[in-house]
């Protein structure tokens, strides 16, 4: 990955005098192959935080795919960003995120609040964004979504327990999920019985069932629900904590 045929990196090599600080890091990013929780992962960041994150054949590919969407060329870093490798797993890193819709700034937004060892359909992410009717819109911001891992878009899965789609595949989806503790089997069992809901009656809550508060509730205690509504006609409200709707 050099400049010599890039014109940007090329002019500023040429410059009669030194380039000011940290002008290259304002034009470029740096790139850095890290071990990510299901392989190896090429990071790209810029002065203002990490950008970009995909799986690539060679750094040449992984600059190709930033080039293209970004229009900035990349540089190599000479080391990974500090923090990074446990962001991975945390998700607490400084984020770059310029260039989004506001659309897709909210399905992200929203992505990022789901709590680790747990899931959300693809319809609840639509409607904590402001649209509830465009499920396929946000479904198509999680797959674009240019920092996986960070912001968990693989968290997301179908209304009926099933994964999904997902931008390092499905099997490496449901490897994060397991690693992290969902419970995606017992998921997709209730669903194909038609159970979407869980409630407790000694709490009164009804949660989404990867919910750590559905999780909690002994089976002398739960109640299983097709829909919100046949919930909330039990006398059921909806937990504070996941907010199914």
């Amino acid at each position: 990955m050099t400049s010599d045929h890039d014109p940007l990196l090329t002019g500023l090599a040429a410059m009669a005098v030194p380039a000011p600080g940290r002008l290259l890091d304002k034009v470029t990013a740096r790139w850095t192959r890290v071990p990510g929780p299901a392989g190896d992962v090429y990071v790209a960041t810029t002065d203002l935080g990490v950008a970009y994150v995909r799986s690539a054949g060679s750094a040449e590919e992984f600059a190709g795919l930033f080039r293209a969407r970004f229009g900035r060329p990349l540089l190599p870093a000479a080391r990974p960003p500090a923090g990074l490798l446990t962001a991975l797993r945390t998700g607490r890193v400084r984020l770059d995120l310029r260039g989004l819709t506001p659309f897709a700034a909210s399905v992200l937004a929203a992505a990022a609040t789901i709590p680790r060892g747990e899931t959300r359909p693809y319809g609840w992410i639509a409607r904590q964004a402001g649209r509830p009717r465009a499920v396929r819109a946000a479904a198509s911001a999680l797959a674009a979504n240019p920092v996986p891992l960070l912001i968990p878009c693989h968290r997301i899965v179908q209304a009926d327990g099933v994964a999904g789609g997902y931008v390092f595949g499905t099997p490496s989806k449901e490897a994060l999920l397991r690693l992290e503790g969902a419970n995606l089997d017992e998921v997709r069992d209730l669903a194909a019985a038609g159970t979407r809901y869980l409630a407790s009656d000694t709490t009164g809550v009804v949660c989404f069932p990867s919910c750590h508060n559905a999780r909690r509730i002994t089976p002398a205690h739960r109640h299983g629900f097709a829909s919100l509504a046949a919930a909330g006609q039990a006398g059921f409200r909806p937990c504070l904590h996941c907010l199914p709707a």
